[in-house]
């Protein structure tokens, strides 16, 4: 019996007993309906949303902090902190009046100097934090309320900056939160956000607990993903780990669960069947596979092992492994931007196109100078998407001749192993699987892994000159031609020198019980809104 029958019998079991059982604590019945459990993609094993970019972390943090700006569904950033902004003629100066009566969850008020060391952290380990503090003349609270932010050059696209989705997102942290090296994680967790985290009952590796801030004032304006009014219709939010997705479908079914966020598609089936369950495409603008390589050591600081890499590697096998049989969660990617955006391009994928060539595979191997040493792969196992991606790519690289140390571990580990530069027999790795929201992939601006500027770039710390050029390209664009010409470009450039290894398009699903409403589609999972019935 294969794995897929394994989980569909388990999870149709209609019992926790067939798994191991999940014990839950009784609520009253209004209690219940005040408290949502989630059941997240993976354990929130740190909580620092600056030190790392993992979408887990991002996830928790948009509830506990808030951000100056938010982008909304259409993709455009919106006042969220911000009441006012001014900006001079020449662009070069933005001065910005926070809303009045914002509030830390320790009843401090939220002031422009706490803004200020935010960002300043936040600008040493965001691409676009980075791009600003090059050009930064000072950044300084003029009041309570405003700060000011003088640059030596425009940058138009600094709302964006400060609103978008992705990692690592702009939040505001009290100053003295604030001033943590960005490089170590901090060990105090108070926001302005929605939401409070409970850190008495934080139990990594199962469960984290969030609870409604009372003097949380939300915009008037209609919530849409990061933008808008968070109004806040639970009183409580249990994050409970469950590591095995039979179990989950399980306790989603038996309703000791009200929503995951991330059933694997050989269960779908299975909970469409269940009349109290919903089940539907998360995001339709869906992910981006990733094969991640360390640039820094060998095999692959040698573009020819990469090459070689891109050249065996078939994407169908990836998504396959990913979402099974069902053709219309996923299409071939031979690049790097989400499809069906106006800047999707297959510029150069000829590479990821046509019969999967292992000779010509093999023979850039060995002219790369590959000796047979150890290839460390570092492989999720609490996150069906990496493990998925890991089980291919551990057979792809031993058909290559490569010889693969398999580390099977969990997401919050990855975290903070892939952040090394050591070797891999000193702490660090050759490679990584990951994935990208399309929604993070829709131009250079927000597309962090594409960036490849050595030192300050992604993990991997990939450095093409010529990648970089074409995203100065982008950033520089008059029109949209322009911004295509440009990414077409670096499309090309970023295969030819293999940023990383896209493993193709995907599809991911979420799934709720009945009683609870308001759930939106995105990028990850938006809370305000979200009510529940008993």
């Amino acid at each position: 019996m294969d794995r897929r029958t394994v989980l569909k019998g388990l999870a149709g079991a209609g019992t926790l007993a067939a798994t191991g059982g999940l014990s839950m604590p009784a609520l009253s019945q209004g209690a219940a309906a005040r408290t949502l459990r989630f059941v997240p993609q993976a354990d929130l094993a740190n909580f620092d949303p600056i030190w790392g970019t993992q979408y887990v972390v991002r996830n928790a943090a948009a509830l506990v902090w808030d951000t100056l700006y938010g982008v909304d569904a259409t993709l455009q950033p919106q006042r969220q902190m911000v009441e006012s902004e001014e900006v001079s003629s020449d662009g070069l100066t933005w001065t910005v009046r926070l809303r009045p009566g914002l509030k830390f969850h320790d009843g401090e008020p939220v002031l422009a100097k706490d803004v200020v060391a935010s960002l300043t952290r936040w600008s040493n380990r965001d691409s676009m934090g980075l791009m600003l503090k090059a050009i930064q003349s000072e950044l300084t609270a003029v009041d309570d309320r405003t700060f000011k932010w003088v640059l030596t050059k425009p940058y138009p696209k600094i709302k964006l900056a400060l609103g978008k989705n992705n990692s690592p997102c702009a939040f505001i942290m009290p100053e003295r939160i604030a001033k943590t090296d960005p490089f170590k994680q901090i060990g105090e967790y108070v926001g302005s956000g929605p939401m409070k985290f409970v850190r008495s009952e934080w139990v990594p590796g199962a469960k984290s607990v969030f609870e409604k801030f009372a003097d949380y004032v939300p915009r008037q304006e209609k919530a849409s993903w990061l933008a808008g009014g968070k109004q806040m219709l639970v009183d409580r939010i249990e994050w409970v780990v469950i590591p095995d997705p039979a179990t989950a479908a399980a306790a989603l079914q038996n309703g000791e669960i009200d929503w995951w966020e991330n059933p694997i598609p050989d269960l779908v089936p299975v909970l469409r069947k269940n009349r109290n369950v919903s089940v539907d495409i998360a995001d339709p603008l869906g992910n981006v596979g990733s094969f991640r390589m360390n640039h820094l050591h060998p095999p692959f600081n040698d573009v020819r092992a990469r090459r070689a890499v891109l050249t065996a590697m078939s994407q169908e096998d990836y998504m396959r492994a990913l979402v099974g049989d069902d053709t219309s969660l996923w299409k071939p990617l031979p690049g790097f931007f989400t499809p069906n955006t106006p800047l999707y391009t297959e510029e150069g994928g000829e590479i990821l196109k046509g019969k999967r060539d292992f000779d010509a595979a093999r023979k850039l191997l060995a002219e790369s100078g590959y000796t047979n040493q150890p290839v460390s792969c570092i492989v999720a196992q609490d996150q069906s998407i990496t493990k998925a991606q890991g089980d291919v790519t551990a057979d792809l690289l031993k058909r290559m001749g490569m010889n693969v140390d398999f580390v099977a571990t969990d997401w919050g580990t990855v975290g903070s192993r892939r952040a090394s530069k050591a070797p891999a027999g000193q702490g660090g790795w050759e490679m990584f699987h990951t994935w990208h929201a399309g929604a993070d992939c829709i131009n250079p601006a927000v597309y962090l892994a594409i960036r490849a500027n050595g030192d300050k770039a992604w993990f991997g710390w990939p450095n093409s000159p010529a990648v970089e050029k074409e995203v100065t390209a982008w950033f520089d664009a008059k029109n949209l031609d322009e911004e295509k010409a440009a990414v077409s470009r670096l499309n090309r450039a970023a295969l030819e020198d293999v940023v990383f290894a896209p493993t193709g398009f995907f599809l991911s699903y979420t799934a709720w019980r009945k009683n609870v409403s308001g759930i939106a589609k995105g990028p990850l999972p938006f809370f305000w809104g979200v009510s529940k019935t008993a």
